[in-house]
């Protein structure tokens, strides 16, 4: 008798989660039906003001959004000009976003929301600096955020050592260029830290985050290579090898480059050989190495 009575509490308690958790879902599926119609109206608004003003209208409702208790594991997958990605070891996620301005420049906003579990929420606001920045090396705080749109973590670990984090970031920004940034994030007790002299390699010594700058009508890679075992990027060069430090002029030269993990480090790896599986598509490949390409001469 004793174990059915168990059993039936049992029963109940987990239907009693089961209809909460379905309510939070709920809960939580209304407020993204919301925020993906004010996000339409920030990007379709006509001039920077009504831009703001819809942005400033969807940074509060997310917030309220995130207060609702287990909102985390809430993936907000609907709100696709909404960057959402979770640390592989489930300790955060990153939301972050940009909005497109008149004069053809970028401004980026975001939020780093800690995995409470069921607690109150914990969010770190992240706020652009980009054009307050004199120095795009130095080291900063959530407050003080070279702004990104960010789409991969990866965790980095060494020792006793507290993990460090690599963000991957894209960066629109100007009406001629785009950049790409290495982002690196750590905890300070209560406090976050944008930046660390992780980079090791040539011309690297003492660079806090690695930002790549090319012209907007080039595409560029930057991506981690599960079989490579590293992060991988095209090499940027000049178009014209006369050229240099006009980045509207640069773009791929066909070759990789990458960072691997060594002893807590992003130890640099030149010339990169990438091997993909093999696919149908191979055949209308054109090899970039069989055609003329800029002069390597870094």
């Amino acid at each position: 008798m004793k174990y059915i009575r168990f059993h039936i509490f049992l029963m109940l308690g987990l239907c009693n989660f089961n209809l909460k958790a379905q309510q939070v879902s709920n809960k939580l599926a209304i407020f993204q039906d919301t925020l993906i119609k004010i996000s339409a109206n920030a990007v379709a608004a006509q001039n920077d003001a009504k831009k703001m003003e819809a942005n400033s209208k969807f940074v509060k409702t997310l917030v309220e959004a995130l207060k609702t208790p287990n909102s985390f594991s809430f993936p907000f997958d609907s709100l696709k000009n909404i960057s959402v990605i979770k640390s592989p070891d489930q300790a955060f996620r990153i939301l972050s976003w940009y909005i497109q301005q008149e004069d053809g420049t970028y401004r980026y906003y975001g939020a780093i929301q800690m995995n409470t579990k069921s607690g109150p929420l914990k969010l770190f606001p992240l706020i652009d600096q980009t054009e307050n920045l004199n120095d795009p090396n130095v080291i900063t705080n959530n407050q003080k955020w070279f702004g990104a749109r960010y789409y991969e973590i990866l965790p980095v670990t060494s020792g006793n050592r507290l993990p460090y984090y690599v963000l991957l970031g894209w960066k629109g920004n100007t009406q001629v260029t785009t950049k790409k940034v290495i982002e690196i994030l750590s905890f300070d007790k209560e406090n976050l830290v944008f930046g660390a002299p992780v980079f090791d390699g040539k011309e690297l010594k003492g660079k806090n985050r690695v930002i790549f700058e090319y012209a907007k009508s080039n595409a560029m890679t930057l991506k981690t290579d599960v079989k490579a075992g590293m992060i991988v990027f095209d090499h940027l060069a000049s178009f014209d090898p006369e050229i240099k430090d006009r980045f509207e002029y640069y773009g791929s030269d066909g070759t990789f480059d990458g960072f691997k993990i060594i002893g807590g480090k992003l130890k640099l790896q030149e010339e990169v050989t990438l091997n993909n599986d093999p696919n149908a598509s191979d055949e209308l490949y054109a090899d970039p190495k069989k055609n003329v390409k800029p002069i390597r001469k870094f």
